[in-house]
């Protein structure tokens, strides 16, 4: 090796750790005191009492109560704050989500059309992605993410002889808005092995032409070779997301996150962040049992393992379906618009029904807390069946089950949650930016009136949660409390 490669790699180096530095140090230290006072504070404890004012000493609140009895903890190292008759409350839990992916324009094309984004029909996504592949080595791959078909002009997927024209000498991979789709190039799919004679995966489908031919779409389970390769990133890339999406989260009043359905080699990007102090909110992530799976089964698997500081472990994951607006949302009654033709087509099970129930069984058997992706009334049908029996046969006082999306829920199964104590939490966002399609496309008038059934939920003294899926949507807690009510 020449001394310039040395010079060069050490340079290379030195910046690097400069670049970690500078991002690491830029998180400001809290002031040894201060009070709010003259405001409504929301405490959100067990009697739900609003106070005039809070003391916070370090990263600590040290005392809740009234103005005066604040005021008297007040020396003249303490900074005051009058909240002038505001309210101050408790940073939001973000309920489920996928952090960091709110920062993947950091690393991907932002493809989202209007309201997110910009793109509004196939030249202007394949425009930007052009562009992308000009910015990069040959044999470098190009993503984007977010492109949603129905709000397309053209009001379809892009094809894989469109991404191999865009960018010839690249692999190419773009995630659907749902994020349970992804199209690929020849390039890409060849990188993953996927051919024409392929078979579909259990719990998902490789996109065809009637001749035989890839589209280049893959659903659900079939995505997952194509979307790993995209999704893994340098640890420079990696730590860029986590930063970006860190300073987003505190602009909206996030203070702790989730990483839904984590993979196993994000954990160690997540704990060298956390190291490296980009980590000022909590994290929580959730495993996936496919990838956990037979850990748990063996009884070796230790949340512990996962963890770090402000990084906790909450619930294995099951993804049981896909996504109403991707067509693969498993539901009992038809789609109101017949896919490619089928009108009888319901979606599918993304792990079918004796499966779903081993994985629950021994999820509960093992102690440990289990979240379900569920969007069809089919799916949730399964997921509540599997629920009770692992109930059945482990009996838990406190299951504190969660059921993600629970998008499709009739009134008969918010009642069985009630009685199961299982936690749905809504995906309400889908009321203001897919309203429209889902009465017109996806399932008609009468199923999109019943979207997301808060108001059921709560008649039932049913106790559930409201999310953004981010980055399916940005990270806007206050409106996804709007879109609920």
């Amino acid at each position: 090796m020449s001394w310039k490669t040395w010079v060069l790699l050490g340079l290379t180096f030195a910046v690097g750790l400069f670049t970690l530095f500078s991002i690491a140090t830029r998180l400001p230290t809290p002031p040894e005191h201060q009070v709010f006072v003259n405001g409504d504070v929301l405490t959100m404890d067990a009697e739900n009492r609003v106070v005039q004012a809070l003391s916070v000493r370090g990263e600590r609140i040290e005392a809740l109560g009234s103005n005066e009895e604040i005021m008297a903890l007040v020396d003249d190292r303490t900074e005051v704050i009058d909240l002038a008759g505001r309210t101050l409350m408790p940073g939001f839990i973000d309920a489920h989500g996928h952090f960091p992916g709110s920062a993947l324009n950091t690393v991907s094309v932002d493809l989202n059309s209007p309201p997110i984004g910009t793109m509004e029909n196939m030249e202007d996504l394949l425009a930007a992605l052009r562009a992308r592949a000009a910015q990069l080595p040959a044999g470098e791959w190009v993503t984007g993410f977010g492109y949603d078909d129905t709000l397309l002009a053209e009001g379809r997927h892009p094809t894989r002889e469109e991404l191999d024209a865009v960018a010839p000498e690249h692999p190419v991979a773009l995630l659907h808005i749902s994020g349970h789709m992804v199209v690929a190039n020849s390039r890409a799919l060849e990188a993953v092995g996927i051919d024409a004679e392929t078979p579909d995966p259990e719990g998902g489908v490789i996109g065809r032409t009637p001749s035989g031919e890839l589209t280049g779409l893959l659903e659900e389970t079939a995505r997952l070779p194509v979307a790993e390769r995209m999704l893994d990133l340098g640890a420079m890339d990696f730590l860029r997301m986590v930063s970006a999406a860190v300073r987003e989260y505190a602009e909206y009043g996030v203070t702790t996150a989730q990483a839904g359905g984590v993979a196993p080699q994000m954990v160690g990007g997540f704990k060298l962040a956390s190291g490296l102090g980009l980590m000022p909110l909590r994290l929580v992530l959730f495993p996936m049992q496919d990838d956990y799976g037979e850990a748990i089964a063996a009884g070796t698997f230790d949340p512990e393992d996962l963890a770090a500081r402000r990084i906790d472990v909450g619930a294995v994951k099951i993804v049981a379906d896909g996504s109403i607006q991707g067509f693969t949302g498993y539901l009992t009654r038809p789609y109101h618009t017949p896919f490619h033709g089928d009108e009888d087509y319901r979606g599918y099970a993304a792990v079918p029904r004796e499966r779903l129930f081993e994985q629950i069984k021994t999820l509960h058997a093992a102690g440990l807390q289990i979240a379900v992706h569920g969007n069809g009334d089919a799916s949730i049908d399964d997921i509540l069946d599997a629920f009770a029996a692992a109930q059945a046969a482990h009996p838990v006082d406190d299951p504190r089950l969660i059921l993600i999306h629970a998008q499709m829920a009739r009134e008969d199964q918010i009642q069985r949650m009630a009685d199961l104590g299982v936690t749905p939490s809504f995906f309400a966002a889908h009321t203001w930016f897919w309203g429209d399609r889902h009465r017109d496309i996806f399932i008609g008038p009468e199923r999109a009136a019943q979207i997301s059934p808060a108001g059921w939920a709560q008649a039932a003294g049913l106790r559930f949660t409201s999310h953004m899926d981010t980055p399916v949507t940005p990270m806007r807690p206050l409106q996804a409390a709007w879109r609920l009510v």
